[in-house]
């Protein structure tokens, strides 16, 4: 049987290697490997504003981490510890994700990813979480995990993909969504944070607040990946 064709957006960063130190197009291991062993072929998408044309021979697209989305976008300043724009990273995955709605494509965000989605359905981020919720609750510091609770909406995609309404996540994030705009919240995490958006009208439009590719619930996070890979199938 013939693989479904993964598309995974990618980070545009400053980045070393061997001899060699540039700007580079890259996503943690860890994406790509979990896709790969739940059965898809991945395709690398650097940014690429103007030009959303790869959409057209996927099968389904993956919206990762990293740095925050630019205020601009959602009508806000940026405020203090907000990143530097990734201007062209925003573009080029605001219009992958236009796209894949408009093709009909299965979506999966991640982190950032959900964050993408909110944007793009009219909603807006808290640009700084611990400021709002008053807490540490989702990241200690950069480049680490915390472990907090979830729920879920029962009857939502995301329940019947882990089998359950409350779970444990890993996350490793200082923003977070405040409004969904027209997405629905199917998840919440113990202190009201949104954890989980969705298109309830689409077969698999999904966005999560965590990192399933990084947790060591194997089974859960498996149950995600393959779920949306037999979607993309």
């Amino acid at each position: 049987m013939t693989k479904p064709v993964i598309g995974i957006t990618t980070y545009l960063e400053p980045a070393k290697w061997g001899a060699w130190e540039l700007p580079a197009a890259l996503i943690p291991w860890n994406y790509v490997n979990k896709l790969q062993q739940c059965g898809a072929s991945v395709v690398l998408l650097p940014p690429d504003p103007g030009c959303h044309d790869a959409i057209d021979r996927l099968d389904g697209l993956v919206m990762v981490g990293g740095a925050d989305v630019d205020p601009a976008r959602y009508g806000a300043q940026p405020e203090s510890g907000t990143d530097t724009p990734r201007e062209s990273r925003d573009a080029s995955e605001l219009g992958l994700y236009l796209a894949a709605l408009a093709k009909g494509i299965p979506v999966l965000g991640i982190c950032r990813g959900l964050q993408i989605m909110a944007v793009a359905h009219g909603g807006s981020l808290h640009q700084h979480l611990p400021d709002v919720v008053g807490n540490t609750l989702h990241r200690d510091a950069p480049g680490t995990f915390n472990y907090h609770g979830a729920t879920f909406t029962p009857g939502s995609l995301i329940a019947k993909l882990v089998g359950a309404t409350e779970i444990t996540v890993n996350s490793s994030h200082h923003q977070a969504v405040n409004s969904p705009g027209d997405l629905t919240v199917t998840g919440l995490a113990s202190d009201g944070t949104i954890e989980v958006c969705e298109v309830t009208s689409a077969k698999f439009v999904l966005g999560v607040q965590w990192h399933p590719e990084f947790s060591d619930d194997e089974a859960t996070s498996e149950n995600i990946f393959r779920g949306f890979i037999g979607a993309c199938s």
